[in-house]
């Protein structure tokens, strides 16, 4: 008899919740920690814990991990709440597994294509520079290192612009009237929720077949845009025909990433540009 996977999602959230739901679905058995474990989904183990605490969590699992995925969000955003939910959250899980004996078959911590400073709308991949200067960058590439330098097999994921059900933020701006430079273009690159998920559970599934994974994945749809055009088209499905002059951006960086890497693997994202992940929030309304 095959024994299904131990899967620990730590900072299980939005993303971290929607992945573990899938690979629950999968018959493997997942814990999610998190402070408030009643925000899980059904099926999940609670593991009740803070990241930023020393205190191991009482409910720690007992035996094996065979999998962690650390996927915390910071709530602080500023270089203390980016290095305590970033650094500090993983070394401490990193810690709580060694302390139990722990070692996990493969780490998987959710990044950022922030780490790319690239503005001339350059296509990027997983090789390309990550020399980004912001403090947001500059500890996320150091989070990198930890999970990388760990001694377990690990795995980052440079996740995109993250969109999706609670996460409409540009359709409150297309309803004010959000004005966007178009030239140069300003490359946007983002990715659904589900997809951001269902890239990781498809991470975690390899490796379980024993296929060689890369250390580093960029999670991005198919089709990086210009922000005036997603603007442009957003307002077509709103009906919005009114511009606000106080809303005139000019956002810094652009760049295309691609998801090659990731699309070789067997991954394909459901949503594979922002129109049909636009359409599909919007038809829920």
């Amino acid at each position: 008899m095959t024994v299904s996977p131990t899967l620990l999602v730590a900072g299980c959230g939005d993303v971290g919740s929607r992945l573990a739901l899938q690979m629950h679905r999968l018959g493997w058995t997942v814990h999610g920690l998190r402070r408030n474990t009643s925000a899980l989904p059904e099926g999940i183990l609670p593991l009740a814990g803070d990241l930023q605490a020393d205190a191991c969590p009482a409910a720690w699992p007992v035996g094996a991990v065979d999998y962690v995925v650390y996927a915390a969000a910071a709530t602080q955003h500023d270089e203390a709440g980016y290095r305590a939910a970033y650094v500090e959250g993983l070394q401490r899980v990193l810690g709580w597994l060694a302390q139990h004996g722990q070692r996990p078959k493969r780490l998987l911590f959710t990044s950022s294509s922030g780490v790319y400073g690239q503005q001339e709308g350059e296509w990027i991949d997983e090789d390309s520079p990550a020399e980004a200067q912001s403090y947001s960058a500059v500890i996320m590439r150091e989070a990198e290192r930890v999970a990388l330098d760990s001694g377990l097999p690990a795995t980052t994921v440079r996740l995109t612009g993250l969109y999706g059900p609670g996460r409409e933020w540009l359709l409150g701006q297309v309803r004010g009237g959000y004005r966007v430079s178009e030239a140069p273009p300003l490359y946007g690159n983002r990715i659904h929720v589900d997809d951001a998920a269902g890239l990781l559970a498809a991470l975690l599934q390899a490796d379980a077949r024993g296929e060689t994974l890369a250390d580093c994945y960029l999670g991005v749809d198919d089709e990086p845009a210009p922000l005036h055009e997603v603007v442009g088209w957003l307002r077509g499905q709103l009906g919005v025909t009114h511009w606000s002059d106080e809303q005139r951006v000019r956002r810094a960086g652009s760049k295309r990433c691609r998801n090659a890497r990731a699309r070789a693997l067997g991954w394909a994202p459901q949503y594979p540009s922002y129109r049909e992940g636009y359409a599909a929030i919007l038809a829920d309304r």
